[in-house]
C-alpha cells in the first residue's frame, strides 16, 4: 500500500506531463488544469490505498477517462448551444416555429455526415479493432499501452515485466503488422 508520501510523492512527478497532456489533448489551459486537478483528486480518494507501483497505470487511466469526460460534456454543451443559439423565429414571422425543421448541422460535425459517411468510419474503426485482435498478445499489449494509454516506453516495460528495448520491438513490430494489414484492405491512414 502506498504511504501519503509516496502518494504525494507520485503526484508531484507526474504532474507536469499529465498537464502538458491535458493541453495536448483539449487545447485549452483552464481545461487542462482542472483535468489534471480532477484525476489527481479521483486516485487519491479512489486508489490511495493500491501499491506504489501501480499508481502509474491508474492514474494514467483515470487521466485519459477523465480528458474524454470532458470532451463529452463540450459535446452535449455544443449541441445545445447549436441548437438554440440564433435559432427561433424572427419578430416578422407569426407561423409556428419547429426547431428540429430549422436545425442545419455544422460542417465537420458527425452531425452532418451521411449515412453512408458514418457507416464508412464505423467499418474502418472496427477493421483496426479486428487487426489489432489479430495481433500477437505481446505486440497488442505493447501497442495498447504505448500508443492508446500513453504510457511511456520505460512505463510500459515496467507494466509487461520485460526491457525497455523488448518494448520498442515489439510496438515496431505491431505498426508494421498493423499498417500491412490495413494496407492489404485498402485502407490507407
Amino acid at each position: 500500500m502506498a504511504s501519503d508520501k509516496e502518494l504525494s510523492d507520485f503526484l508531484e512527478s507526474v504532474e507536469k506531463r499529465a498537464f502538458k497532456q491535458a493541453v495536448y489533448a483539449v487545447r485549452r489551459d483552464e481545461a487542462a488544469l482542472d483535468i489534471v486537478q480532477d484525476a489527481m483528486i479521483k486516485l487519491a480518494e479512489k486508489y490511495g490505498d493500491k501499491p506504489a507501483a501501480e499508481l502509474p497505470m491508474l492514474f494514467q487511466r483515470i487521466l485519459q477517462n477523465t480528458i474524454l469526460d470532458f470532451f463529452r460534456r463540450e459535446k452535449v454543451r455544443n449541441t445545445w448551444v447549436s441548437l438554440f443559439s440564433g435559432v427561433g423565429p424572427s419578430e416578422d414571422e407569426h407561423e409556428e416555429f419547429d426547431l428540429l425543421e430549422s436545425y442545419v448541422a455544422e460542417d465537420g460535425n458527425t452531425a452532418s455526415e451521411s449515412s453512408a459517411d458514418k457507416l464508412e468510419r464505423t467499418q474502418v474503426l472496427q477493421l483496426i479493432e479486428d487487426e489489432i485482435q489479430k495481433l500477437p498478445a505481446r505486440q497488442r499489449e505493447a501497442f495498447l499501452m504505448r500508443y492508446w494509454q500513453d504510457l511511456d516506453v520505460a512505463e510500459t516495460a515496467a507494466a509487461m515485466g520485460c526491457s525497455e528495448g523488448s518494448v520498442k520491438t515489439h510496438c515496431s513490430r505491431a505498426t508494421h503488422a498493423l499498417a500491412e494489414a490495413l494496407k492489404a484492405k485498402g485502407i490507407t491512414l
